[in-house]
Formats: structure tokens, sequence, C-alpha cells
């Protein structure tokens, strides 16, 4: 369970996140939707530690996360381009994470299988396409199990057989009694991945409920379209101002 309590954060002049407050429950799954812009990449990151806010606590099953990073073995992170040194192979990548991490009795390689990954352990990461390097980060992100599953964009740069299989993967584990944070400017993945909406538009956050009220307040049935009509709202209040 994550809880965010009067998070602000500012960079320079720039005042990014609001006076932030939010719940992610275990299970249950979120989709953290906004503009560019509007604050979800600094918020994520300051979940995951790295970004410190100005003000503000975020706890972690009871415990702040404030110089404390033994939080991280609960989280998984699949971020939305990832990085990796490009001389080392498939296979090396996860033998070094996997030996940065002292609990491996619940290791979870169903991904790696799924896409073929294990047969291509000897490929170097700067041959890879940019969907292979993304179904290594969907990979290490589910690898120990966490109970925490933050995915930023986790279908992009996806071929469509891919795609199926990592929905299916975080369909069959949101049930399980964890909590999914997901963003995602493909609404539809979201309406099918997720129970919760988490709107955000210039740092404040406009909207935090599940997304069947949210398609009752604005009469849409799809989630793209509900999201659409909330921002349509917000632009003429903003402009009657």
């Amino acid at each position: 369970m994550i809880i965010i309590s009067a998070v602000n954060k500012r960079f320079g002049k720039l005042e990014v996140l609001k006076s932030i407050y939010a719940e992610f429950n275990h299970g249950k799954s979120y989709a953290m939707i906004g503009p560019n812009g509007s604050g979800k990449t600094t918020l994520i990151k300051c979940i995951l530690g790295m970004v410190l806010p100005d003000s503000g606590t975020i706890n972690v099953n009871g415990k702040s996360i404030a110089n404390d990073w033994s939080y991280r073995n609960l989280v998984g992170y699949m971020p939305q381009i990832g990085r990796y040194p490009d001389q080392m192979k498939i296979g090396q990548i996860f033998d070094m994470i996997r030996d940065l991490r002292q609990d491996q009795s619940h290791i979870d390689e169903d991904l790696i299988k799924e896409f073929n990954l294990d047969h291509m352990s000897d490929k170097r990461m700067h041959t890879l396409s940019g969907g292979t390097r993304q179904k290594v980060s969907a990979s290490l992100a589910f690898l120990f199990n966490p109970r925490i599953m933050i995915l930023d964009e986790p279908t992009a740069g996806l071929d469509p057989i891919a795609v199926e299989i990592l929905k299916e993967k975080i369909i069959a584990e949101k049930n399980k009694d964890r909590t999914f944070l997901i963003t995602s400017h493909i609404m539809s993945d979201l309406d099918e991945l997720t129970s919760n909406v988490v709107y955000l538009e210039e740092g404040k956050i406009l909207f935090n409920d599940t997304i069947d009220l949210l398609k009752e307040e604005t009469g849409e049935i799809k989630l793209g379209r509900a999201i659409a009509t909330i921002m349509k709202r917000n632009l003429k209040e903003s402009e009657r101002v």
C-alpha cells in the first residue's frame, strides 16, 4: 500500500507537483493519466525515490520511504525506455540483477520464457530492437514477484503478440493482492488492465476513483472519451477564469 500525503515538488520556478494526496492499495490496479507536463513522471519518480519531494511524505506499507530504500525490494519497475550497458548480453543482464537481490525465493521467469528471451541470452543489448529491449524491461519488472508494480508505457514498441502476452500477464497478476500503477497513452490498454484512474493536470490530481465512476460522471462508455470529456470541461472552466 502506498500513501502519498501533501507532496510538493518544484524545479526552479516550475511547480510540478502541488499538494498531492493519493492512496494506492493492494489488490487494485491504477491508471495514471494526464497531459504531457502534468506531473505523472515526477510523481512516479518520487515513489521510486529517484526524485525527492520538497515537502510531504510517501509511505509504503506503513513506513516512510525517506532515507530508507529497503522498500524498493517490494517494487517492480518497467521504465518507458530501458537503458542497459551496450556490450552486455541479455543473459548477463538477468544474472547481474539476480546478484543484486538477496531474496530470490520467488523468482518469476514466465515472461522470459514467453518472450523467448532464454533463447536469446547471448545477444548483446546494442544489437536489440526497441521492442526486444521492452521485453527485457518487462521481464525484469516481474522477475522477483514484487507486491508493487509500476509500469510506464508498458506496451509501447511491442509487437501485437508481445502486447497480448504482457497484457495476459498483468491481468493474471493483478488479482493476486498486488498494487499496479500503469501509465499509458493507449486508453484501450488502461481500460482493459486497470480498475481505477488517477488523473493529473498541472501538478494536481483532479480525479481519483474507479473507472466505472468516471464513465458514469461523464456519460461515456470508453475511458478515452471520458478523459477527453474531463479535459474539455477543465479547459472551458479555465477559460472562464
